[in-house]
Parts: structure tokens; sequence; C-alpha cells
């Protein structure tokens, strides 16, 4: 009997440590975007018991290529968390940007963001709003997006050196917000991720 009861405490255990709920906020449970295949809702895993897997468990790669990154890229630029990302995702003025590869962005992106590799990010700025020249671009007025860049994480450099090129070209620091937790902390919160493409 004792054996039976002690088997059965532990079937319960993990479904006692799934039983709690996982919100955003203590207010807030889940917060809907807008993307381009239609509203898609962050949530975090519910599952109390979930942990990160693969590369995303690496501690130490090589730096160079996976040096800590700054929390402000260049001067000008604003660092931001996630809240700040979800509220950016319901800003219609503001643009989230996936700045890493074409591949890892396909492979899984935050709901929402949009794909500008780092290496076309100073090429592209006409899409948020800035007017070609003969230097770069124009960037002046109100129409002129405010942008959240992201990447892999404080070790990756995508997004950093996408921010420094978009201003070196004429986008103004003060219209980019810098999320350098990236997916590697997104995905550690648990938070809803996506196929870049499908909902990104």
């Amino acid at each position: 009997m004792k054996y039976l009861a002690f088997a059965l405490g532990l079937i319960a255990l993990p479904l006692s440590a799934n039983a709690d709920p996982v919100g955003l906020t203590p207010d807030m449970m889940a917060a809907s975007v807008p993307t381009a295949s239609g509203m898609v809702e962050i949530t975090r895993n519910q599952d109390n018991t979930a942990r990160l897997e693969g590369d995303w468990l690496l501690t130490s790669r090589p730096c160079p290529n996976f040096c800590i990154q700054p929390m402000i890229p260049a001067p000008g630029v604003t660092p931001v968390g996630e809240l700040e990302v979800i509220a950016a995702l319901q800003d219609p003025g503001t643009v989230v940007i996936d700045g890493r590869i074409r591949p890892e962005f396909e492979a899984g992106t935050i709901p929402g963001a949009i794909s500008v590799p780092y290496t076309e990010a100073a090429d592209r700025l006409g899409e948020l709003g800035c007017a070609p020249d003969f230097d770069g671009f124009i960037c002046e007025g109100e129409g002129v997006a405010k942008v959240v860049l992201f990447c892999n994480g404080p070790w990756c450099g995508q997004s950093p050196t996408a921010a420094r090129r978009m201003i070196e070209a004429g986008f103004p620091a003060e219209n980019i917000s810098y999320y350098r937790g990236g997916m590697q902390n997104w995905m550690g919160l648990g938070l809803t991720v996506v196929p870049g493409g499908a909902g990104g």
C-alpha cells in the first residue's frame, strides 16, 4: 500500500508542476499582435518543466564571432526588453526587425517580426519611410518608422551591426530600439515562436 501511494505521488508530481499558469505579467496572460498572416497570440509555454534544447544551451562559443554585445550598440539607440517588444509589435508605427540571416529567421522568429538581414539593413531604409539620396537616405519627418532590432541573443552581433549600418546610411539613432536578449531570451522565457513568413 505504501508503494502504491508513493507511486501515485510520483505520477501526480508532474501534473501539479504543470498546473501553475505562466503569464506574461501578473495581469496579462497573453498579447495579440498583428502579423502578415493575421493576428497571433503571444503567450508563454504553460509547461512548468519546459527547458531549452540544442544550441541554445551552449554557454561558451568562441569570440570572435560570438562576443558579448553591449546594451547600447550605438549612441542614441534605446535598449528594450520583452514587454517593450510586445508593445512595439502592437504599435502600427513601429517595425520589429529580425536582423538575422534569412535561414535563421525562417527556422523561427518572434510573431510579427519582419526579416531584414543585417547585410541588407542599410539598403532597405526606403521600407521604413526614408527617401533615397546620393549618399544614402534622408530619414526625416513623422513618416519615418520606429524600429526594434533583434537577433540571436546577447552574443549575436547581427542586429548591432544592422543598427550601426542603418545610422551610417542616415537612419536616426533615436528611432532605433535594440532587444539585446533576442531569440535566446525570448525562447528562454517560453514565449511564442513562429516560422519566419508564417505569422512573421
